[in-house]
């Protein structure tokens, strides 16, 4: 009777969920991709009445605007996430010595910087423009630079979390703090007039693929 040898061994079923789920997340992605550079018109008219609707909201209510300036620009803003995730890979290698985890954490954070900046040179889609603008955006439009860095941090941080195990109080915490931030700068990118829709949902979706694909990655080779 043939035994299988170790490298034909079935991957474990934390490993298959998480590659199957990147795969999903990252066919989303291309079709949402595709969509945009097609400029599909119901996409485009529905990014243009939402991308109305919600900047006549942020003119007559200036002081959430205010707001949402205030934790796009600094709390939630794209150098913040990378800073918190190189702060995580330091204390992981001050306190436990785990340089393959924060090699990991680190390198992963990376890719997905430089997938963000190569799809918006090729995408080269343009950003809402208003004539009474509410803030300012350099370089293109799609994806949300700062929506794919706070789901790709956010993602790769609460996995730490629960690979390591932290108590539920921590647990439900950190989960709440992760959803708000990478939905409210998803948010505040439509409200102050600096990203279509679609902008946002194509850097939620690539964002997670990457995390997903990064999940997969560290059961394959420290499960």
């Amino acid at each position: 009777m043939h035994s299988p040898s170790v490298d034909s061994a079935p991957r474990p079923p934390a490993q298959r969920t998480a590659l199957r789920t990147g795969l999903v997340l990252g066919l989303c992605s291309v079709l949402l991709l595709a969509l945009v550079t097609a400029e599909w018109r119901l996409l485009i008219s529905a990014d243009g009445d939402i991308s109305r609707t919600a900047h006549r909201w942020a003119v007559a209510d200036p002081g959430l605007t205010q707001a949402c300036r205030v934790l796009t620009d600094w709390v939630w803003d794209p150098l913040t996430m990378r800073l918190l995730g190189a702060a995580v890979a330091g204390w992981l290698v001050w306190r436990h010595a785990a340089w393959w985890t924060a090699g990991w954490l680190v390198v992963t954070s990376a890719v997905g910087t430089l997938l963000q900046q190569a799809l918006k040179a090729g995408a080269g889609r343009a950003r809402p423009v208003w004539p009474d603008p509410l803030d300012s955006a350099h370089y293109a439009a799609y994806p949300s630079g700062h929506a794919l860095t706070a789901t790709v941090v956010s993602g790769l941080l609460l996995w730490l979390l629960h690979r390591h195990g932290v108590a539920p109080a921590v647990w439900r915490t950190a989960l709440a703090v992760a959803v708000v931030s990478v939905v409210g700068v998803g948010l505040t990118r439509i409200w102050l007039g600096v990203h279509w829709p679609t902008d946002v949902l194509g850097g939620w979706l690539l964002g997670a693929t990457l995390v997903a694909l990064a999940i997969a990655a560290q059961l394959r080779w420290r499960p």
